[in-house]
């Protein structure tokens, strides 16, 4: 098939077909579905089609456009649910806030094919890709609950020292606005949402500008499986709900996974920026270093995989390759024709990996970064490179690339792999030391002489170094995080619940009265909190 007949008399399987548009005409605050009346936004997917008119950008539904006020509401109702730590939530016993998610979790797990459809027409992921976000997601949910169970029975203990007993465990922080990223927006929204929801937060959540209406098969769940003002969620522009609450000084938590621009803005809105916990996954530039002596197969195996996973619409994604001038020659031709192997195509396509691109304006701006490339001295060396039909683009790889070029520093978050020699290994352990960012980094080489000191070097620059793979986030119960600007708090299955959680205790000095009133509270379970139950 042709690049230019990509959308041309697609052939829509009927378990994908969409018929009727998805009109989310409820919306979730203070426990109620109510019904939305007002203004609302068309939903537009990321693939075309022709219905009569001409290849154009399907529309798949709406949602509501919601305003100032209507932030006001759902802030109000997470507000007065947690009551300063005093509402159902914050103050209910772990275990049964445990079976509020799981029970949360068994009702998701029954709409899988609609999300997993949902995630294919909102943001162009592909089938494969968009079932395992969907069953990762579910599994971290369900090893959340693992690791605080165990965290809760090591917990029950209570300690003792100089003469004082204390019963320390963890406690919520409050009111937490939550906004998850347009890439990932099931799994990575959730592994903010699911951990501060189990640890006693309330939250207000704001869905990504694009992958909303995936959330709609949801809205039932939330609202049957958690009290009311726990979980709200509001539609609409960035600017016009999150700002007015933030600056009300009620939001305790900025969990937010996206663009540090909107971090910054958010969190300098706040009157009281001391209180203020900040739980952000944000920009990334991973580099590639191949070394002379890897495996130059394995390296450009994991370099493709790496830089063009989901078109390369990852904060985790390769975003520049730094490749030994010993084998640069080699290593692109064999990138190069790898890349040319790669199906492009629709979602639903058996095998596909490359796909349309959901933000409208990213065709122009890669495309804006390739003219800026070229100026500059690089080339496109792939067949049909940077090549685009609508919102489809096909991977540009530039080299040489240089400082002098854009690609070289931004983020591009899409479809164009720049690809720099060396010479001396001092150049891109410059580049990551210089950086703004520091996530991670990929190692290419068969020497442990040689990785020895890069490794000890780049620990100290990102938080993963990775040898002989692409970057990534996962599996979930290791650390996630980033150093510079790319990132605040640890994201993983056992850090996320510490992120949105803070070490509080009760203590008692060691009296005879004090004892009788310890002994008592054991006994008789009067309280939640000074407990010595052990959760199975």
């Amino acid at each position: 098939m042709s690049i230019k007949n990509i959308f041309k008399n697609a052939i829509i399987p009927e378990k994908f077909n969409i018929k009727e548009l998805y009109n989310q005409e409820t919306y979730l605050i203070n426990g109620v579905l109510r019904k939305w009346t007002g203004e609302t936004s068309k939903v537009y997917s990321s693939i075309f089609t022709d219905e009569g008119n001409g290849l154009e950008r399907k529309v798949i539904g709406t949602i509501p456009n919601m305003q100032e006020q209507n932030a006001f509401e759902a802030l109000d109702a997470a507000y007065a649910a947690y009551d300063y730590g005093r509402g159902e939530w914050p103050t209910m016993k772990v275990e049964d806030r445990i079976n509020c998610v799981e029970n949360f979790a068994k009702m998701m797990v029954e709409t899988r094919d609609e999300v997993v459809k949902l995630l294919m027409w909102e943001i162009g992921k592909d089938y494969a890709s968009s079932c395992k976000e969907f069953d990762r997601t579910v599994e971290y949910i369900y090893d959340t609950i693992e690791d605080l169970k165990k965290s809760d029975r090591e917990d029950s203990n209570l300690k003792k020292h100089s003469g004082i007993y204390a019963q320390i465990r963890r406690g919520p922080l409050g009111v937490v606005l939550c906004m998850g990223p347009y890439n990932y927006p099931l799994n990575e929204t959730f592994c903010l949402l699911i951990p501060a929801l189990i640890m006693g937060n309330t939250t207000v959540f704001k869905p990504a500008k694009y992958g909303v209406l995936l959330l709609s098969p949801l809205l039932d769940a939330f609202q049957k499986c958690f009290p009311k003002g726990v979980v709200n969620l509001i539609y609409g522009r960035g600017r016009v709900l999150a700002t007015p609450i933030m600056k009300t000084g009620k939001v305790d938590v900025l969990a937010l996974i996206g663009n540090s621009k909107s971090a910054n803005a958010l969190q300098h809105l706040h009157p009281k920026q001391n209180r203020l916990r900040l739980v952000l996954g944000l920009e990334a530039k991973n580099p590639a270093i191949v070394l002379p002596d890897c495996d130059l197969d394995l390296a450009v195996q994991e370099c493709l995989l790496g830089s063009l996973s989901y078109n390369g619409q990852r904060c985790t994604a390769l975003k520049v390759l730094f490749v030994h001038q010993d084998i640069i020659e080699e290593f692109n031709k064999k990138y190069v024709k790898a890349l040319s192997q790669l199906k492009y195509g629709l979602p639903w396509e058996e095998g596909v990996k490359l796909t349309p691109l959901p933000e409208a304006g990213k065709p122009a701006y890669i495309h804006e970064l390739i003219d800026d490339a070229v100026a500059n001295g690089a080339k496109v060396i792939n067949e049909n490179g940077g090549e685009v039909v609508e919102s489809f683009v096909f991977p540009a790889v530039m080299y040489p690339v240089n400082e002098k070029m854009r690609v070289y520093h931004e983020e591009q978050f899409g479809p164009i792999v720049p690809i720099v020699a060396f010479d001396d290994v001092s150049s891109p352990l410059d580049y990551v030391s210089e950086s703004n960012y520091g996530q991670q980094v990929s190692l290419f080489s068969e020497s442990a002489n040689t990785l020895a000191p890069l490794i000890d070097m780049l620990v100290n620059q990102v938080c993963r170094v990775n040898i002989n793979s692409q970057c990534q986030r996962g599996p979930d119960v290791f650390p996630f995080v980033g150093r510079k600007d790319s990132a605040v708090s640890t994201l993983s299955v056992h850090d996320a619940i510490r992120s949105f959680s803070i070490r509080t205790l009760v203590a008692f000095k060691g009296t005879d009265s004090n004892k009788e009133v310890l002994n008592d509270l054991l006994d008789n379970k009067q309280s939640n909190f000074v407990s010595t139950h052990y959760i199975l």
